[in-house]
């Protein structure tokens, strides 16, 4: 089981907050340091010293850090222009040596773009967007040196495009498709993702996602030969602790109302964290980002890299 950290800046993190957990995750033996994409709080707290854009933070830790691996989940598909998202994550992954991962979705939260002045089209319109968008940036990072790219689609059109910068990793980093969608995330992720992922659901949710996925792979065709099966991954949100009162405490803002879906938290011991992960790990999951609130807290984080990971084969 793989064991990335996934943060959400927005409840309220500076950079230099992202880079000190950034750098503790690393030393601690995470695989990764993931970090979500949106530009204001789920709830009446306003996240200060306000938001920090995902992919300008990323470039930077890339610089300040040497071995974790760095990405989205998710970066928002209205948020920017394909072309230009090609670049910026080629170009990160060049500063990073190869570390790279980009998870995208269609975005969801229409308070973030209002408030932002951030277009937000209809579901179906979104989702459409994102299509045209996998399609775009795989399709850019795969074209051979020398030779252009071009699309015509509904929503974006690139005439002879360079295809550059190319990214350290080839075909192109990886991509992450996740979500509780029925229908259309499952063909999307199935078609042009690397990796699947169920946010923050129960084991009975997230199986029924799981074989979702496994059946459209089955019905369509992934472009580039060769292409290794889809990871299949989940988020857990986490708090747990030494004590009862420990973990209670780190649960409170759970329970802080937000614009966020209901959840499946572990809250309790690190060995029920152990436990949740076994289970996960029997319905084909071989990689987990585990969702931390505080960033103040390292203990927690240092809690888990103590008594979770070495009891994972392949955390390290």
């Amino acid at each position: 089981m793989r064991v990335s950290v996934f943060t959400e800046p927005h409840r309220g993190a500076s950079y230099d907050d992202q880079l000190r957990f950034a750098r503790l995750a690393e030393d601690a033996g995470y695989e990764g340091f993931f970090r979500a994409d949106h530009y204001r709080s789920m709830g009446d707290d306003p996240g200060l010293p306000g938001p920090t854009d995902a992919w300008l933070t990323l470039a930077a830790l890339a610089r300040e850090t040497s071995r974790i691996r760095l990405g989205t989940l998710v970066t928002s598909a209205t948020f920017r222009l394909p072309g230009p998202l090609a670049v910026q994550v080629a170009q990160v992954d060049q500063m990073s040596g190869g570390r790279v991962e980009l998870g995208i979705g269609a975005g969801w939260y229409e308070r973030e773009h209002t408030a932002y002045g951030i277009p937000f089209p209809p579901v179906g319109e979104r989702f459409d967007r994102l299509a045209e968008q996998l399609e775009i940036v795989t399709g850019l990072w795969r074209t051979p040196p020398g030779e252009t790219y071009s699309f015509t689609g509904d929503h974006y059109t690139l005439v002879d495009a360079p295809a550059l910068p190319k990214p350290v990793q080839q075909p192109g980093p990886p991509v992450i498709v996740g979500g509780r969608g029925p229908k259309r995330t499952p063909e999307l992720a199935a078609r042009y993702a690397d990796e699947f992922n169920m946010p923050f659901k129960s084991i009975t949710e997230t199986a029924a996602a799981y074989e979702r996925v496994r059946e459209a792979s089955d019905r369509v065709d992934r472009p580039g030969s060769g292409r290794a099966p889809l990871v299949l991954s989940a988020g857990i949100v986490v708090a747990v602790g030494r004590t009862d009162a420990e973990a209670q405490r780190r649960a409170a803002p759970l329970h802080v109302k937000s614009a966020l879906p209901p959840e499946d938290p572990v809250v309790g011991s690190p060995a029920q964290l152990v436990d949740r992960l076994g289970e996960f790990a029997a319905i084909g999951a071989t990689r987990v980002h585990l969702r931390l609130i505080d960033f103040d807290d390292l203990d927690h984080l240092e809690l888990i890299a103590a008594e979770v990971l070495p009891q994972l084969d392949g955390a390290r």
